[in-house]
């Protein structure tokens, strides 16, 4: 039996993830049972693809590997935190250091960031 609670969340549950020295947030995404335990097993950070329907390590593609530091579970076991050694030094596929590179301003967004790489050449297709 796993110490998460799966069955709450359809099989997927929300991972926050944080720089373990910093705290801050890096990026949210999503685990079922099978990222859970290749996170356990690995010490880097697997995550479920909600829009590519699999299993994903996070960097394979970028080369921007999650080492897991520390793992915090949630009251109700269905939301975890992963707090990482962010590898490469970006987070996000568009570039940047943390996915939340943007901050409301009046009725739009602004970036407040300044990327890390180019997403058109880590990503060639």
């Amino acid at each position: 039996m796993s110490m998460l609670r799966f069955d709450k969340g359809g099989g997927l549950l929300p991972a926050i993830v944080q720089d373990h020295l910093t705290r801050e947030v890096l990026m949210l995404a999503y685990i079922n049972e099978a990222a859970w335990q290749k996170t356990l097993e690995t010490g880097k950070a697997h995550y479920w693809s909600r829009s590519r329907n699999q299993l994903w390590l996070k960097g394979e593609t970028s080369g921007h590997v999650q080492l897991v530091k520390e793992i915090l579970v949630d009251c109700d076991a269905d939301t975890v935190v992963f707090l990482v050694e962010q590898l490469g030094g970006a987070a996000c596929h568009k570039g940047y250091r943390s996915c939340f590179f943007r901050k409301v301003q009046g009725s739009d967004l602004a970036v407040n960031d300044t990327p890390v790489f180019d997403p058109g050449k880590v990503y060639k297709k």
